[in-house]
């Protein structure tokens, strides 16, 4: 599904990624773990198309990102690749339907379709109930699962999520844990976490760990 080889990042003066290689298989659950300033989420960033590398190369589905540029690269991500970060970045004026709905509305497909699978997303995710709700009238782990249900609209390849449990209380968290094992048993969608609860890590099929720019286990 993803591969990675000799990925490099330096910001300015300062290496941030040493060489990385990464392999990842369609349907696997997939967390990096290490302490801050480890390169975790720049690694995600640039697997994810947010972000270039200096230097290696990232094929995902058999496309080599470094081909792809501007609307091309875009559309690419936006199809193949759905996002969960911290902070749910879910826009405030729009519904829990709207902000789910985005995603497809940007992709161009039939606003009719493109509702209704949100409506069954977000009614798997136990959110029947508010879809109407803008996000300062939901919970934390509701804006959460919004933010699931957005990820997953455009059925991507694979969704990337960074530190997704990092602003939720304990209780939360393991719901949404159990959300992507579900995910995964379900649909067979593959995962990439970036994470600092040992707790997900280790609910996950392969746990990798970073160190000062590099994988080294």
């Amino acid at each position: 599904m993803l591969t990675a080889t000799n990925i490099i990042k330096s910001y300015g003066t300062l290496p941030v990624l040493r060489g990385v290689d990464i392999h990842i298989a369609k349907g696997e659950i997939v967390s990096i773990v290490g302490s801050s300033g480890a390169g975790k989420s720049t690694l995600l960033h640039i697997l994810g198309t947010l972000d270039k590398a200096d230097q290696g190369s990232v094929s995902l589905k058999g496309q080599r990102i470094e081909e792809l540029g501007g609307r091309k690269l875009s559309a690419f991500r936006n199809k193949n690749v759905g996002f969960v970060f911290q902070f749910h970045h879910l826009l405030p004026e729009f519904t829990a339907l709207e902000n789910v709905c985005i995603p497809g509305w940007i992709a161009g497909d039939k606003k009719k379709e493109i509702t209704e699978k949100a409506v069954n997303l977000l009614t798997s995710l136990g959110l029947s109930n508010r879809l109407e709700n803008k996000p300062q009238q939901l919970s934390g782990g509701e804006q959460q699962r919004v933010a699931v249900a957005r990820a997953l609209i455009n059925t991507p390849s694979i969704i990337m999520a960074d530190e997704p449990t990092g602003n939720l209380d304990s209780t939360n968290a393991k719901e949404l844990h159990r959300l992507f094992i579900d995910l995964r048993d379900k649909f067979d969608q593959t995962f990439l976490i970036v994470t600092h609860n040992e707790e997900l890590a280790q609910m996950s099929d392969r746990i990798l760990h970073m160190k000062d720019g590099r994988i080294i286990s």
